[in-house]
């Protein structure tokens, strides 16, 4: 089996630290081929980030051949209705593999992100999802995306520190962790704080598998209908 992970930014050090993370979920036998778009912007913060990368993605999934199913490496879940209408096989995003098994695991859990600008754009998704009343608050740690690659950049303390508000502000039974780059953070911070914290990486692969061992394939009928062909070749 051969999952394409795609990180839809231009920041290879971010790739790679995502490559770990899946490798790492991944079952025996699961290849992980992480691919860093080639135009788009060095991080995603916001619609705007969103919007510019989303060409990029779609160019990735469209030029590579051989996966059983795509993950997409951004938590805001970027390009992931597009993304679904060029292939048949899954397209999973972060953002919404974290979310539901959060919300398999807690009663209410609390997403804590990176800037205040990337809030919105989560809780619209989570409405979308309908797992809204499932999330207690959607909370920045005012940690710029590029910082998690700089260790003395004080990320792990700030990002921590805003754990412990939603655990005492919202009683957060759970924390999913808003943004890719935050990955290899998740088990340190489950056991600092005694509870689920999840990173979409890892719970990304883990659903991609399980839909392509059981052979389910997206829907080509509807919202994700693929778009006519003349459509496809300009935009290649």
């Amino acid at each position: 089996m051969n999952i394409l992970v795609i990180n839809p930014n231009t920041t290879v050090g971010m790739t790679e630290k995502i490559e770990a993370a899946a490798n790492r979920a991944a079952a025996s036998g699961t290849q992980i081929t992480a691919v860093t778009s080639a135009s788009g912007p060095v991080s995603i913060e916001g619609y705007y980030d969103e919007a510019l990368s989303v060409p990029g993605l779609l160019k990735v999934i469209r030029d590579s051949a051989d996966f059983d199913a795509v993950v997409i490496a951004c938590f805001d879940d970027t390009g992931l209705d597009a993304a679904r209408c060029v292939t048949d096989k899954p397209v999973i995003g972060i953002g919404e593999a974290a979310y539901s098994m959060a919300g398999m695991l807690a009663n209410k859990f609390s997403v804590v992100t990176t800037l205040a600008r990337s809030v919105p754009a989560l809780e619209h998704n989570l409405m979308k999802y309908g797992l809204d009343r499932r999330c207690a608050r959607v909370r920045s740690s005012e940690v710029a995306v590029l910082d998690l690659e700089d260790d003395s950049s004080g990320a792990y303390e700030k990002i921590a520190a805003e754990i412990a508000r939603a655990i005492a502000d919202d009683k957060a039974e759970a924390i999913v962790l808003g943004c890719a780059g935050m990955t290899d953070l998740a088990s340190k911070l489950s056991q600092q704080f005694d509870r689920p914290v999840l990173d979409g990486v890892a719970c990304a692969v883990s659903l991609a598998e399980a839909m392509a061992r059981l052979q389910l394939k997206t829907s080509r009928h509807g919202g994700y209908a693929p778009p006519p062909q003349h459509k496809l070749e300009v935009q290649a």
